[in-house]
């Protein structure tokens, strides 16, 4: 395979997604019959996208098993295996997400194995390791928004704990001042994971009283609030007592690391993420929770979130700079009718999400057009590429060091 082609990608229906924008991104009536959360864009056996080659729509995975060299590149095949290192998405979220954290690498093998040994079926609700990949990934906002992202300052923590919460929790919360450090910290998280039924309700509810009288000013409450009409009496409406709360603004991103607690709670974003669907639950969910194995792979120590702004490569072409080495994410703009040439010689997906834009390989004389939520796939075949039009486009591939074999990120 040896020019680019388009691709046809799979939508998922889960409960907290949007009626709104990827049906309209992807030219469908609005307000949709259910709602449209995820439109991935790779080769996870999950979902994997269908790629138009020779007449007709082939699996992503099937091509790369037909063409493995080409569409990956000769690095790449050596350093991850017969597949794409990367999952491409939009995520469209008009509910909050899980609290979550997600295995490293050695976690995932291990917890894959485990399970595979003990015939849970992959499909299996209580299933913690759908695959044995670690899952980094980046979040880049396209409209405002809200998410939870790693522990807060044990001082501030405390505090805020301090004032939201009725003294029915004041064991917990002199045992964790007497011991303010991550040893402390863990041990008052897995108290929270394990309360009682009806003590964690009546918590919960006591906290949310006391946060809507702040509401209006503090948007750590204000968020209290809210999950609590989603997910009453559900121990993650404390996460904005526990974890930072970050706003994005449309073009900002964030990085996530193995073992950090985080949660999506409301609006729409590009997201790029090692190969896996590995994901350990802690709140704000009606799925499994297994508080064991979280407690195994969240990572304790507080921390202060980075938010990430892209950085110029080219007139046309930004990235978002991150340590994956699985996985690249940058934004291509064409204004003016000045076209963009692209080095290719790594495989790559690019996503129309403004305007129109045309794209032909380096000799080729076919173009294909791209319109609002179009896709297409480079093969790392394609040395050199043309893109022409007004168009904002976003990219993934895999970093320059990758591709050279050694590790970093561009």
């Amino acid at each position: 395979m040896h020019t680019i082609a388009k691709m046809k990608n799979p939508v998922q229906h889960y409960a907290w997604g949007s009626f709104d924008f990827i049906p309209d991104l992807l030219g469908n009536a609005t307000p949709a019959d259910e709602p449209w959360a995820e439109l991935w864009m790779g080769a996870h056996p999950k979902a994997p996208s269908q790629v138009e080659y020779d007449g007709r729509w082939v699996s992503l995975p099937e091509l790369i098993e037909k063409f493995p060299e080409q569409i990956l590149g000769k690095t790449a095949l050596k350093r991850f295996g017969r597949q794409l290192p990367f999952l491409f998405k939009v995520l469209a979220a008009d509910q909050p997400l899980s609290i979550q954290a997600h295995p490293n690498r050695d976690q995932a093998v291990a917890g894959f194995l485990r399970e595979n040994q003990a015939g849970i079926p992959l499909d299996a609700p209580q299933r913690n390791y759908r695959d044995d990949n670690h899952k980094p990934e980046c979040l880049c906002a396209l409209t405002e928004f809200w998410a939870l992202n790693g522990f807060r300052p044990i001082t501030d923590m405390l505090a805020a704990l301090a004032r939201a919460c009725s003294p029915e929790l004041r064991p917990e919360l002199d045992a964790f001042s007497q011991q303010a450090d991550v040893g402390g910290l863990r041990r008052f998280f897995h108290g929270l994971m394990t309360l009682p039924d009806a003590r964690r309700q009546r918590i919960v509810e006591q906290a949310v009283q006391r946060a809507a009288e702040s509401a209006a000013d503090d948007p750590a409450a204000r968020w209290m609030v809210e999950l609590q009409r989603w997910y009453p009496g559900d121990i993650g409406v404390l996460g904005p007592l526990l974890l930072n709360l970050v706003q994005l603004n449309p073009g900002e991103a964030l990085f996530l690391e193995a073992g950090e607690l985080h949660a999506y709670l409301r609006g729409c974003g590009i997201e790029l993420m090692a190969n896996s669907d590995n994901v350990l639950r802690g709140g704000l969910t009606v799925k499994h929770v297994d508080v064991r194995e979280l407690l195994q792979v969240a990572r304790f120590e507080p921390k202060t979130p980075r938010i990430i702004r892209r950085e110029t490569q080219s007139f046309c072409e930004a990235f978002y700079p991150q340590p994956a080495r699985e996985f690249m994410l940058a934004v291509i703009s064409l204004a003016g009718g000045r076209p963009c040439e692209c080095r290719g010689g790594s495989v790559a997906i690019l996503l129309c999400m403004q305007g129109r834009a045309a794209i032909r390989a380096g000799g080729d004389r076919r173009e294909i057009i791209l319109k609002r939520g179009d896709a297409v796939l480079v093969p790392a075949a394609v040395q050199r590429y043309r893109l022409e039009g007004e168009a904002k486009l976003y990219k993934a591939g895999l970093p320059a060091q990758t591709e050279r074999g050694t590790p970093g990120h561009k």
